[in-house]
């Protein structure tokens, strides 16, 4: 006789398909956990009418909305959470305030939840375009549900060992890339004119400002083009910049036009919380790439191997200027570095130990 599946819910930020977090950190898996006997829903805080407005300036009234819809969606929830065999909680049940859901769902309801989270979000950070919702997010609740969850899912060491400082059931869970069937085209490397690529979100555009001197300079000796796929326009003082809108259809085939990728970080405490994302999507294109010493990117980058690792302006400068003169280190680092993203990056490398989490 057939087991009857498990049901597992991620409890989500943002509807699907639109957030490399979740995309990447849950999404990537829903096949694989649904091949191996688990119903999978999926229970976003933000709907996909609000979550236009989330990140622009203004519209206070359709923001407002957006978030009591999702307090009454949440409410909603508590009320068929039972059936659930295990939870994945991303950030928390909800973008702000003290965490009753969290209290209800695990001291009341009893549910086994996954906490995970991939960046240092004990950290208050307030963005410009939100600093009312970012003042009360409340930061003090991380390491409640930390404490009171089943299990902690990390997306790097760094993050490891703060969770392990409140719970002792701590999951090294890397955020990874689908090497088969997504990220599975190659930059090419014999092209006349280079084009160094950076990709992200709005709120890490700030870094590109570590490395614009450099790229100045470099302008004023060789011609090279830079391709900054965001979903907000950048403010750079450079030449031949192409910005791309990013999209889920286009992320691939437009960073798959640029030979060198860029991950350049400032020193702190929220910059080791991130878990290296634009290197793992720079490497699993074939694409090698230049990043600051900074947390996983020391474990990413096998320096000299798949990219470079640089910690001054001199450094920079001379690791972009070798990519730029000679296509056959980028074929080779590129090649090296699709390896390594293969073997410890991959849904292919980490299907097993997410499937682990839930039992």
């Amino acid at each position: 006789m057939q087991a009857a599946p498990k049901e597992i819910l991620f409890i989500v930020q943002y509807p699907p398909n639109v957030s490399p977090g979740q995309r990447f950190r849950f999404e990537l898996y829903e096949d694989l956990l649904k091949r191996n006997g688990f119903n999978v829903t999926t229970s976003p805080f933000i709907d996909e009418q609000g979550y236009p407005y989330i990140f622009r300036s203004g519209f206070f009234l359709q923001k407002l909305w957006s978030v009591l819809k999702g307090f009454f969606a949440r409410v909603k929830l508590l009320f068929v959470v039972k059936k659930y065999n295990y939870i994945f909680l991303q950030l928390g049940v909800t973008p702000v305030g003290p965490p009753i859901f969290e209290w209800l769902l695990i001291k009341l309801l009893k549910k086994k939840i996954i906490y995970d989270f991939d960046g240092a979000i004990w950290i208050q950070q307030v963005s410009e375009k939100n600093r009312l919702p970012q003042r009360l997010r409340n930061v003090n609740k991380v390491p409640l549900i930390c404490s009171w969850s089943y299990k902690v899912s990390c997306g790097n060491e760094f993050l490891c060992t703060y969770a392990r400082k409140y719970n002792a059931n701590v999951v090294y869970n890397p955020t990874c890339v689908d090497t088969e069937n997504h990220h599975n085209i190659f930059a090419n490397h014999h092209v006349e004119k280079v084009t160094i690529g950076w990709t992200g979100s709005f709120s890490t555009l700030k870094y590109l400002q570590v490395v614009q001197p450099v790229l100045s300079r470099l302008q004023e000796k060789y011609d090279f083009d830079i391709k900054i796929i965001c979903n907000q326009q950048p403010s750079l003082h450079l030449r031949n910049v192409q910005y791309v809108e990013w999209s889920s259809e286009n992320e691939v085939t437009e960073l798959a036009s640029c030979q060198i990728g860029l991950m350049p970080l400032t020193k702190d405490e929220w910059s080791e919380g991130k878990c290296g994302f634009k290197l793992i999507q720079y490497l699993a294109l074939e694409i090698p790439s230049v990043s600051s010493p900074v947390g996983v990117n020391k474990k990413i980058i096998d320096n000299e191997v798949n990219g470079f690792l640089c910690d001054s302006d001199e450094e920079w400068y001379a690791a972009i200027e070798k990519l730029l003169l000679d296509a056959e280190l980028r074929i080779r680092m590129g090649k090296a570095g699709r390896q390594k993203i293969v073997k410890e990056y991959s849904l292919l490398s980490n299907g097993d130990n997410f499937l682990a989490m839930c039992g």
